[in-house]
């Protein structure tokens, strides 16, 4: 009988939302666990449910020795298969706060780099591996509820677009997916004039299908694809009126 290696992936930012929802997806589907977060009471209740499948670290990916929690991780782990980088911080800044547009670069661009790099060169090493990262429709084109939201999602579908190339150029078998969501029903999709909102759980399910595939870009859900195209079409003169 031929035992298969259980695959182990690790998700930054599984504490609630897409995180926690794809985090319990992969339990479901038999995978190796690790979950990170800055609210520890919420990574310990997945734990608890799941003791045998799930390994947790809590820290903030802001902080400077946030790779050596992610090491610690792997190495108590056995392994690293996949990474999913979901951390991100959105809340809209009709008013331009300060504050809202420093914290969202601290996190989605900041902290993004330094753990995919991080990922990366692992990977590098180890002569494969794949890291999936939570970008969002919104990279796509600025808008004015959002400033720093839109532009971080950009700068992390753009950078995965540099990633997928460098791998190929160091001929090593790394695959990088761009998980572009629409509107899913979490505290950061909350907003008037929503349609088309996708649940946490069908979210987690697209996302897993677009990983376990490979995909480069996905749409989540698929339907927002056509969107995305439309999106990019648009004359400014237009575009300025709705956003």
């Amino acid at each position: 009988m031929i035992c298969m290696k259980q695959k182990k992936i690790i998700i930054v930012g599984a504490s609630s939302g897409i995180g926690l929802a794809i985090a319990i997806e992969y339990v479901n589907k038999g995978w190796k666990v690790g979950i990170t977060g800055r609210r520890e009471s919420l990574l310990q209740e997945l734990k608890e449910r799941y003791p045998d499948q799930v390994a947790l670290s809590c820290f903030d990916v802001r902080n400077e020795k946030a790779t050596e929690y992610l090491d610690r991780l792997i190495e108590e782990m056995g392994g690293m298969d996949v990474l999913l980088y979901n951390s991100g911080y959105g809340e809209t800044s009709m008013n331009l706060v300060p504050s809202i547009e420093t914290q969202t670069t601290e996190t989605n661009v900041d902290g993004f780099v330094r753990i995919v790099v991080h990922a990366f060169n692992h990977f590098v090493q180890e002569g494969n591996g794949q890291i999936a990262l939570t970008s969002s429709l919104a990279a796509l084109r600025g808008n004015s509820w959002g400033l720093a939201y839109s532009a971080r999602k950009s700068f992390m579908s753009n950078y995965a677009e540099g990633l997928n190339i460098k791998a190929r150029k160091l001929k090593k078998d790394i695959i990088i997916t761009d998980l572009r969501p629409g509107f899913v029903d979490t505290h950061m999709g909350q907003g008037k004039g929503r349609f088309w909102v996708s649940s946490p759980e069908n979210a987690a399910r697209q996302m897993f299908a677009a990983i376990e595939k490979k995909k480069r870009i996905a749409y989540i859900t698929r339907r927002w694809w056509i969107i995305g195209q439309v999106m990019k079409i648009l004359p400014f003169g237009l575009y300025r009126r709705i956003a």
